[in-house]
């Protein structure tokens, strides 16, 4: 059912783990004309073009392309106590720790009268990708929303496929998601359509272009959002989810078969990797497997995805060697099940979101840990984070000079202007003081 990979007795270098480490294939450049094509639609025929993508690739013609805020009112009234309760929960967890994202200003003193200011500021509007295919993700309106309100958002508009099921509509629970978070700027639109009417704005339905993306989609959203990237910033270009669990005798294979079964239930082309220096707990890990794909609600898709090229069980020496793998792969979602799992962590540097121990399972990060479940796929997390307030926040420099601290370096900037063949530079500043 899922493959094994036996690195044993084996010291690859980085380059060779880099080849070695189970991956979907998902190659974004495939989809990329199909999504140029629908961008351009949009741009050219506005509102006329997202209703007919939405009959061709969505729930059917949206019932109304900009969501009436009666009717966000309507689903957060509608929405079942127990799940408000939870969404509720999990936008206050969100939103303390998110507040800790939120780098404090900085003044640096460089001599009298000379002073760099670094401040952080908000972009002005943000557009919210949230998808609508396999599943639907109300939490994902809280990942989203609740980092741009930390970080001092001003404009948020949120787009959601149009649902078959709910007549066009968008699916209420993520408008009562929505609701709940005040997000009152709602389109019925998903696909490479959506992101480039964030992109590019739609007049006759009057949504604004915005600055930044986010938020995951299939791949014709990521090849729309590496298309117009440019115009606007994007958070990443979101695959398939991955799960990789570091695990050695000592853990429970139950919770670590349940664990990997979570994140395959996701998609086919889901990932779903153990690493382990036990051959006897992979074997345990491995029946159990076979127990829970079997028993699940989305067992066919479970057992596509454990079946997969992108999913399997992997030997190493010690936990040494699981800790380089799992850096080479650079996991989405990486959990540390072993005796001594801060000796792990320390050798850790990549991954989106680590879950410490058994009972920190990827599942409570995807709703209730606190922390933000939009993370890096593929490997990005080797140069990238996941979603966060400092995702909305530009950095920037202030800079104080007064007269007497100018004149003080004016010597060093005629030197570095004349390397570099500039003299106008030191002239812009021998001019201030009649030279």
């Amino acid at each position: 059912m899922i493959q094994t990979i036996d690195l044993r007795g084996q010291t690859p270098s980085r380059a060779q783990l880099l080849d070695l480490v189970p991956r979907a294939v998902t190659d974004v450049s495939v989809a990329t004309e199909a999504a140029e094509a629908l961008i351009d639609d949009v741009r050219s025929r506005g509102v006329a073009a997202l209703r007919e993508q939405a009959e061709r690739f969505d729930g059917g013609e949206a019932a109304s392309v900009r969501v009436p805020e009666s009717e966000i009112a309507d689903a957060v009234a509608a929405l079942a106590p127990d799940v408000r309760a939870a969404l509720d929960e999990a936008i206050d967890r969100v939103r303390s720790a998110t507040a800790a994202q939120i780098p404090a200003g900085q003044l640096t003193q460089l001599g009298d009268g000379a002073v760099v200011e670094q401040r952080w500021q908000p972009v002005d509007r943000v557009g919210l990708y949230v998808p609508g295919g396999k599943a639907v993700y109300p939490s994902s309106v809280v990942m989203n929303v609740v980092p741009a309100q930390s970080a001092g958002v001003q404009s948020i508009a949120l787009v959601s496929p149009p649902q078959r099921e709910f007549g066009g509509h968008v699916h209420p629970v993520i408008l009562g998601a929505a609701g709940l978070l005040g997000v009152t700027e709602v389109y019925a639109m998903g696909g490479a359509g959506a992101i480039g009417a964030l992109a590019y704005g739609v007049d006759d339905i009057g949504l604004e272009p915005v600055q930044i993306i986010t938020g995951p989609g299939n791949v014709y959203v990521a090849a729309a959002k590496r298309l117009v990237r440019g115009r606007t910033g994007i958070d990443s270009e979101a695959g398939p989810t991955e799960i990789l669990i570091i695990a050695d005798e000592t853990a429970d294979a139950r919770y670590v078969a349940a664990d990997l079964v979570s994140q395959a239930e996701h998609d086919e082309l889901a990932a779903a990797v153990l690493v382990t220096t036990s051959p006897a707990f992979a074997g345990e890990v491995r029946v159990e497997l076979e127990g829970f794909a079997a028993a699940t609600l989305h067992s066919e898709r479970v057992l596509v995805s454990l079946g997969g090229q992108q999913s399997a069980i992997v030997l190493v020496d010690d936990l040494a060697a699981a800790a380089r793998f799992s850096d080479a792969y650079g996991p989405e979602h990486l959990e540390i099940q072993v005796s001594d799992s801060e000796a792990v962590l320390a050798s850790i540097h990549s991954a989106g979101a680590i879950f410490m121990g058994s009972y920190s399972p990827v599942s409570l990060g995807d709703y209730l840990a606190g922390s933000n479940h939009v993370l890096p796929t593929g490997g990005q997390s080797r140069f990238s984070s996941g979603l966060g307030a400092y995702t909305f926040l530009k950095p920037q420099q202030v800079i104080r000079y007064d007269k007497a601290a100018l004149e003080a370096v004016a010597g060093r900037i005629h030197a570095l202007a004349h390397s570099e063949n500039l003299p106008a530079h030191a002239e812009a500043v021998e001019a201030r003081f009649g030279h």
